[in-house]
């Protein structure tokens, strides 16, 4: 089994007509058709939404997607409408909440690498390709790959793994034109952002985006390049041949994984609450991504 160990109750709020509690984001539909989009503070692994929440999260992950989505405005336009709070709402939604363009979303999770870590690295370990796509040999963990490549993926429920998929799948899924414009748009946010991280230290080994249609035009939603969406690596530390240290979640992963935490990954039974060092130190993690990327101080 997996899921959230303890799923948390949506906050109602007059006005707004709750659709959707993610493992992150909290979705609402507000009386003008827009979606109100609250990220929260929850975290999750191996599928598993944890009891714990890391404070900060939600407004950070929220506040990096729009400076990210300023920066590829160019490439692609976003579906953001406001960043005010709904009449109503929790003073705690303050910096967390967006109000955006409902849109079609395509049922695709569009995903580009330019390294090899995580699923890629287990494929290409057992057949030296990354969803089909042919790798040459000698790479290793963390390698850079020749060039970036697109590796698509059906979104699953919460508690359920993404589904590694073709080209070919998407393009019989969406139409052949639809799926040749999310690949393009793909590598080249991707390549806009890998380049502009590189300059802050970082390297942007992987990342994962989700576009919808709105009156036919392509749209980037969700989040987009933070650290739970994406892999950064800082790029003095990087040497492959090993796990690369992250900005991310992964030393929840690790405590999850060890002897400390008492869990059985192959059992049944959901994971423990997290302790509060290893609260911290994720808290501090994201904190550093956005303090490198944005060279703002994080308040």
């Amino acid at each position: 089994m997996s899921g959230f160990v303890t799923k948390p109750e949506p906050v109602q709020v007059p006005g707004l007509v709750h659709l959707h509690t993610g493992k992150v984001r909290d979705l609402y539909r507000d009386g003008n058709g827009n979606l109100v989009m609250v990220a929260s503070d929850r975290t999750s692994a191996y599928d598993w939404v944890l009891p714990n929440e890391i404070p900060d999260k939600g407004r950070i992950l929220t506040q990096l997607s729009l400076w990210w989505f300023e920066r590829i405005a160019d490439l692609v336009p976003n579906h953001v409408i406001s960043t005010e709070l709904p009449e109503g709402a929790p003073a705690d939604w303050a910096g967390r909440t967006l109000i955006c363009r409902s849109l079609e979303m395509a049922p695709v999770e569009c995903v580009a690498r330019g390294y090899l870590a995580g699923s890629g690295l287990e494929e290409y370990r057992v057949s030296r390709t990354v969803c089909g796509i042919a790798l040459p040999e000698g790479l290793d963990n963390g390698s850079e790959l020749p060039a970036p490549i697109y590796t698509p993926a059906l979104k699953a429920e919460v508690g359920e793994h993404d589904e590694n998929v073709s080209y070919e799948e998407t393009a019989h899924r969406v139409g052949a034109d639809l799926a040749a414009t999310l690949r393009q748009t793909t590598l080249a946010v991707y390549s806009r952002a890998r380049e502009i991280a590189r300059e802050r230290g970082l390297i942007l080994a992987d990342t994962k985006f989700e576009f919808g249609l709105l009156d036919g035009e392509l749209v980037i939603g969700d989040e987009v390049l933070t650290p739970d969406s994406s892999r950064y690596w800082p790029a003095d530390e990087w040497q492959p041949g090993r796990d690369q240290p992250s900005f991310d979640k992964q030393i929840i992963r690790d405590w999850l994984t060890s002897s400390a935490s008492g869990w059985d990954r192959k059992s049944d039974n959901p994971p423990p609450a997290l302790p509060a060092e290893i609260v911290e130190h994720t808290r501090q993690r994201y904190i550093d991504a956005y303090e490198k990327l944005t060279g703002l101080t994080w308040k």
